[in-house]
């Protein structure tokens, strides 16, 4: 009785002190808790349970009769149904990844439908299902919040237009991808996470021979720091409607171009041609032009019945650019705090032709409704459930109707001009936008050295 009551009174608070240590470690470092404690308990847990898991949800079929006769004479015991073939298992940083081949009769949809089961049964933050081809998907354990802090996946490949901007929430990268989606329209109220967004996207941008365009109706603030290596920046709405015309005539000069190669007769319209600038020979295709729109509201806004002119003739452009501009190399980003129907005629159409949609946190419904709500339904309930405390949280999707949470690693403004100053000798050369180029200094941005190191947004 003395030794009990002794390793009572030494061991408990040492176990109290151990778990008390590992949930610390567990919200302050989950990653390494994940590597350490939480990935070989999730193995265990899988592999020993895995049968019964698939029973219980409902992931089993009936063997064969082959199969049911020959365990009957072998082993004299029931047959019990038979579970989907399970691959081997690949642990992850942030999680486990293992291939199920389903048996006849199934379908990727059964096994989506059980993933919140197998979210408890193993003891995973999540569980995301993905078909890689006919008869076999992925599943994909995610074994904590990928989202609370931001860790973009090493080895992530860009590409020629392909820009990773974000971390989705089956902890792979989302990649903004202009050859597959060429414009896209990106929602979100102030201290929602936009600006970083648009930072990493030019950042990104910025080290690929693409020619940045601009139009920042709010003096320039958001995109004025990446001046040097902008070929072109509207920083009213007078500019921009300068500006506009010019891109919508070097789209058309860019169609002759593209008559004149390939032999097309001069008088075809421009929506008959199905060819595009990476059709041409290398040496004679035109560098293309992203067209980077923040506030796009204030396009739309009159005071007066000059402006409305103004605005019609604009909001005209702008859709000819999102309805034409991808077989000539140029692409749209639309950004904006606020877009709905009321904005006027021309937003509902422009909006159509935005195959890729971004929406952080909103200030109302009809914001998240107007960006997801044609697309995918379910995706505006969460949308309007981002909480104001998570800023950099998104919800991503494209016309085809698939979505997900994404959220933008931190990004300082200073470093995200530093990187722009860094390659503006890579800003190529578009005779049509020089008179639209913004005057950049000429000494390089220089990084200060804080004292004390900023807290990340997404932390």
């Amino acid at each position: 009785m003395p030794d009990l009551m002794t390793w009572l009174e030494v061991g408990g608070p040492v176990a109290i002190a151990g778990g008390g240590a590992a949930a610390w470690a567990k919200s302050r470092y989950p990653a390494a808790y994940w590597s350490t404690v939480g990935l070989p308990v999730s193995v265990a847990r899988l592999v020993t349970s895995y049968g019964a898991v698939m029973d219980s949800c409902g992931l089993t079929v009936p063997p064969s009769r082959l199969r049911a006769l020959a365990t009957w004479a072998t082993s004299r015991r029931e047959v019990r149904p038979v579970p989907p073939r399970r691959g081997l298992i690949r642990p992850t940083s942030t999680g486990l990844r293992l291939r199920l081949r389903l048996a006849p009769g199934q379908e990727p949809a059964d096994v989506a439908a059980s993933a919140e089961r197998l979210r408890h049964a193993w003891g995973v933050h999540a569980v995301y299902v993905a078909e890689v081809k006919p008869g076999v998907v992925e599943l994909r354990l995610v074994g904590f919040d990928v989202l609370d802090r931001v860790r973009m996946p090493r080895g992530v490949e860009g590409g020629f237009l392909r820009v990773p901007v974000a971390l989705r929430e089956d902890a792979t990268a989302f990649v903004r991808d202009y050859r597959a989606i060429p414009h896209q329209l990106t929602l979100g109220a102030t201290l929602s996470g936009k600006s970083m967004y648009l930072r990493n996207l030019v950042a990104g941008l910025a080290r690929q021979p693409v020619a940045l365009a601009g139009i920042d109706c709010k003096r320039g603030v958001e995109l004025a720091p990446f001046a040097p290596r902008l070929s072109a920046l509207a920083t009213d709405p007078s500019e921009a409607a300068e500006l506009l015309p010019v891109l919508v005539k070097e789209m058309e000069d860019r169609y002759d171009l593209i008559k004149a190669r390939q032999g097309i007769a001069p008088n075809t319209p421009d929506e008959e041609i199905t060819s595009d600038v990476w059709g041409l020979p290398e040496d004679e295709r035109p560098v293309p032009i992203v067209l980077v729109v923040d506030e796009v509201a204030e396009l739309f806004l009159t005071a007066s019945k000059k402006d409305e002119e103004r605005r019609d003739e604009m909001v005209t452009q702008l859709i000819r650019l999102a309805q034409l501009g991808r077989a000539a190399g140029i692409y749209l980003e639309v950004c904006g705090q606020r877009f709905g129907a009321e904005l006027g005629k021309g937003a509902t159409m422009l909006r159509a032709q935005l195959t890729g949609r971004v929406c952080h946190r909103v200030n109302d419904e009809a914001s998240a409704k107007m960006a997801l709500g044609d697309i995918a339904p379910e995706a505006v309930e969460a949308a309007c459930s981002i909480a104001p405390e998570r800023p950099g949280l998104a919800v991503a999707g494209d016309t085809s109707g698939g979505w997900s949470r994404i959220r933008t690693p931190y990004l300082s403004l200073t470093d995200a001009a530093a990187v722009c100053q860094e390659t503006a000798h890579l800003a190529p050369d578009v005779p049509a936008l020089d008179p639209f180029r913004p005057a950049a200094p000429a000494v390089p941005v220089e990084r200060p050295t804080p004292l004390v190191a900023p807290r990340p947004v997404t932390d």
